[in-house]
């Protein structure tokens, strides 16, 4: 963890073998600004191997441009079909491994842990949760793959899991009562 320094930038990646989606937030004090969002489109590949050589690449080129203090990843969700968690999982373990390499510390979250930290709903939608990136960071356009807000979020995620360890354990009702005690907190 990096002491004495006010500013932080935190990438987010949401791994996946189709499509992986990432986003970076500079945190400044209490305040997030978007730096980018994006995704890496995969799904013109047929070799998973290919696919996870890119996610490498590509996760790599991400972390020597945005130069992120840490990288925050979505863990995988355990479905019912095994061969696509382990996909999932080796795709997460490529741009763990990516990071390591370049000495930045990771962080893990559930999906369920990053929708309800932005949304204040474990259950919402990746629409809801898009939405609700829109009016954090203050930006209109509507990414063309959800995915991209996914990989916005994990790093939104991070950043207030920090800031809500900071508040000593104060407790909300729901996203607006948040909202209106955090105000300083918006763009």
């Amino acid at each position: 963890m990096l002491t004495g320094k006010k500013e932080r930038v935190i990438m987010g990646i949401d791994p996946g073998t189709t499509i992986m989606g990432y986003g970076a937030i500079l945190e400044k004090g209490n305040k997030i600004e978007l730096i980018t969002l994006g995704v890496v489109r995969l799904d013109h590949l047929d070799d998973h191997f290919l696919k996870l050589q890119r996610i490498f690449e590509r996760t790599t080129a991400l972390l020597a441009q945005y130069q992120p203090d840490i990288l925050a990843l979505e863990a995988p969700f355990y479905g019912k079909n095994v061969q696509v968690t382990l996909k999932l999982g080796r795709a997460q373990g490529v741009a763990m491994t990516a990071a390591l390499a370049r000495d930045i510390p990771i962080a893990e979250y559930a999906p369920k842990k990053i929708k309800q930290s932005i949304t204040g709903n474990g259950n919402a939608s990746k629409e809801q949760v898009s939405a609700m990136l829109q009016r954090l960071l203050n930006f209109k356009e509507t990414p063309e793959f959800l995915d991209a807000t996914d990989g916005l979020s994990v790093a939104v995620c991070h950043s207030f899991q920090r800031s809500n360890n900071d508040a000593k354990g104060k407790s909300y009702s729901g996203w607006e009562a948040f909202v209106r005690d955090n105000k300083t907190r918006l763009k």
